[in-house]
This record gives structure tokens, C-alpha cells and sequence, in this order.
């Protein structure tokens, strides 16, 4: 079985090393797990994965490969803890449904009343209110309703009450493949760094302390700057119509880039990138930013980040007066090629899905305006993005 685990894991993309298997056969053998499902599966999960965008893949392998292993026929007291059950139940209960456990005697003669249960019942059953079954209104079994149960043989969950889930998937927002949330963008956006130690010496170099110390013969403290990301990130939000649809997106990366980065700048544009930007929104048309300004103030060493869905009519692109908001002397298309002329590390993420690239001609556009370096707006097209970036 923890052979077949270790390929289903392989199977499903997940890094695993020979090493780390043997590691954690060790760990079994010195019995740290106890003989416990639940704490194998932290265990298994602490010595496997080492990713954290791969906890989702290592759940569902763990969920198929070991499923079945949380059930128990000879009683519950090891896989189903009551003290456990009693701080749920105060927690997540209303008043009424406190009610109806303390009608069946309260949450230990539940889990006596399950002892019995599992021992008289020889039969599967379906429906009713005492045995264990599904489709019934017993706390035991699957596929019913009960407002404090425990499960038996259920893939799913219907009412959300049960209070032993072991197929939940704890960490299932953080696949490659999902939308973006703030701390999940500063796990991707961690390739775009490049430390220095800039400004004044506050931080004890230790190191440097104890050679000093060494060749002097007495105490020799030395200090030295802190280390800072020197990486210096241009920022351009696309902004407005149908941007509207991913405000979320976008403010979740501009929140985790300002975190990350001492060194950003950030404007916003609408639909193509034009003579001028702005940086309050609400006051887009009193007090602009020509572009020609922001090509001559950050340097060539700026990585150039464009976030918007490229979605606009051809002409806003190709065209002298193309623009939906004014007239623009030059079209987007010659404004883009100076960007990526000036700072040959750019990218362009799109919050539209990348399989829905191809229905739109503007995009196209822009993604050939980019060179290719067009990228979605999730985990694994923040990373590729940040690669790119890097290069």
C-alpha cells in the first residue's frame, strides 16, 4: 500500500524523492504515527510534500489511496476522540440542536449507543432512525440527516453536521490551477527576488563578530544593513469596464506585491496603454502622468508587470484615435512597443482564462505586442511569470 503511494503521489505531480519515501518508511518504523490515520496523514504530508501548492494534490492521493483506513469496526474511542466531539458540538450546535442530543442522553450515550450498533447490526440498512445505514435520520451512517452524527461509508457531504469528515480536503485552494489569493500570490511572487544589504548597519553580523573577535583577541561587535528584496517592480493596472469582473484578482496581487517589494511603482491605464497614466483613479482626468515621464523616471532594471484581460475593440490597439475615452495622436500598439523596448523584462498577466485566449482578437494583438509573454492570472501563471521575469 505505501509503495502504491508513493507512485499515485509521482502520478498526480507531486515531487516525491526516493529519499523522502525512505524517510518516512523510517518514521513507521520508529512507529511515530502512533497507528493513528490522522496522524500519518501529517506524518506522511510532513516528509512528502514540499510545496505547499502540492498539499491539494497530496490530499486527494492520500484520500484515494488510503480511503476506508478511518473506519472502525471494533469501536471508536481511538479514531473518534469524545472530547473532541463535545468541543465541536458546543462550538458549531445551535441551542435546539443541543436539545436533541441531550434527548438521546448526550454525546456519550451517542458514542455508547454507536458501540452497540456496530456490534447488533449485521446488515446494511437503508432509512429509519436507529441503525446504521444512509438516507435515514440516525446519527450514524451516510446520506441523511441528523443534526450531530458520526460517518460511516459516505463520499460526500450533504448537510455539513457530521462531525468526523475525514475526506475534506484541508488545503484545497491551493492547486496550481485556482484563482489567486493574496497569501498564495506572495508564495509565487517569491522567485522575483534578489537580495542586498542597503542603508545603515543596525543588524548584529554574527559571523562577522566572531572572526573579529578571533583575530583581535577581545569583543569585536560588527553590524551590517539589513537585507532587502532589490528587485524594483513597475506595475500597470488595467482598470475599468470589463475589468470590473476581476477587481478581486487584481487587488489581492497589488496588495501582495506591496508587501513584497521596497521597490514599486504603480499606474493604471484603460484597455491599451497610452500618452498618459494616472494613479488615483478618481481623479484619472485632472491629474494624469505622461507616459514619456514614467520611460524617462524608472530606470531599464525595472521589471514591468501589465495586469488586464486585453479585451477591447482591435482599433484601441492599431489605431490613431482608437481610444473609447479620448484621442490619441499615436495608437496602443506604439506605446507598448516602447515599454518592452525600454524594460526587456516585462510580462503581461490576463485574469480571462487562458483556454479562452484564442476567441479574442485583441488579445492576440497584445500578446504578440508582449513577445509571448503573456500569462494567466493564476498560481501556476504567476510562476511561469516570475521565471520569465528572472531570466
Amino acid at each position: 500500500m505505501f509503495v502504491t503511494f508513493f507512485h499515485e503521489l509521482k502520478s498526480a505531480g507531486v515531487p516525491v524523492s526516493l529519499r523522502e519515501y525512505l524517510t518516512l518508511m523510517e518514521a513507521m518504523d520508529r512507529d511515530l504515527a502512533s497507528r493513528r490515520v490522522e496522524e500519518f496523514y501529517y506524518l506522511a504530508r510532513t516528509a512528502l510534500v514540499k510545496d505547499e501548492r502540492n498539499l491539494d494534490k497530496f490530499d486527494r492521493v492520500f484520500g484515494h489511496v488510503f480511503k476506508g483506513l478511518d473506519y472502525v469496526a471494533d469501536g471508536v474511542e481511538a479514531e473518534i476522540p469524545e472530547e473532541w466531539l463535545k468541543k465541536l458540538a458546543e462550538k458549531y450546535l445551535t441551542e435546539e440542536e443541543k436539545k436533541q442530543i441531550e434527548a438521546l442522553g448526550g454525546l456519550d450515550k451517542l458514542m455508547e449507543t454507536l458501540r452497540q450498533r456496530l456490534a447488533e447490526q449485521k446488515k446494511r440498512h437503508q432509512g429509519g432512525n436507529k441503525w446504521i445505514g444512509t438516507a435515514g435520520t440516525s446519527p450514524f451512517g451516510a446520506y441523511g440527516y441528523n443534526p450531530e452524527g458520526v460517518r460511516i461509508g459516505q463520499d460526500g457531504n450533504r448537510n455539513f453536521r457530521a462531525v468526523k469528515v475525514w475526506d475534506k480536503r484541508e488545503f484545497k485552494d491551493l492547486d496550481d490551477e485556482v484563482e489567486l489569493g493574496t497569501r498564495n500570490i506572495k508564495v509565487a511572487l517569491r522567485r522575483l527576488r534578489k537580495f542586498a544589504r542597503t542603508g545603515a548597519p543596525d543588524e548584529l553580523d554574527l559571523d562577522g563578530t566572531i572572526r573579529g573577535t578571533a583575530h583581535k583577541g577581545y569583543l569585536d561587535i560588527m553590524m551590517r544593513p539589513e537585507r532587502h528584496n532589490a528587485v524594483k517592480v513597475l506595475l500597470f493596472f488595467d482598470i475599468g469596464g470589463s475589468m470590473d469582473w476581476h477587481i478581486k484578482a487584481t487587488e489581492e496581487l497589488f496588495s501582495a506585491t506591496r508587501s513584497e517589494f521596497k521597490h514599486m511603482a504603480h499606474f493604471y491605464f484603460h484597455n491599451c496603454l497610452y500618452e498618459r497614466v494616472w494613479k488615483e483613479n478618481r481623479r484619472r482626468f485632472q491629474e494624469t502622468t505622461p507616459t514619456f515621464d514614467v520611460l524617462h523616471t524608472y530606470p531599464h532594471d525595472y521589471k514591468v508587470i501589465f495586469v488586464g484581460d486585453a479585451s477591447m475593440s482591435p482599433y484601441e490597439i492599431a489605431a490613431p484615435g482608437g481610444s473609447v475615452e479620448h484621442y490619441n495622436d499615436e495608437a496602443g500598439a506604439v506605446w507598448m512597443e516602447r515599454i518592452t523596448r525600454t524594460y526587456p523584462a516585462a510580462v503581461w498577466l490576463n485574469p480571462v482564462p487562458e483556454q479562452e485566449w484564442g476567441y479574442t482578437q485583441s488579445i492576440q494583438m497584445v500578446r504578440q505586442l508582449m513577445g509571448n509573454r503573456m500569462y494567466p492570472l493564476t498560481l501556476d501563471g504567476l510562476d511561469r511569470a516570475m521565471k520569465e521575469l528572472v531570466r
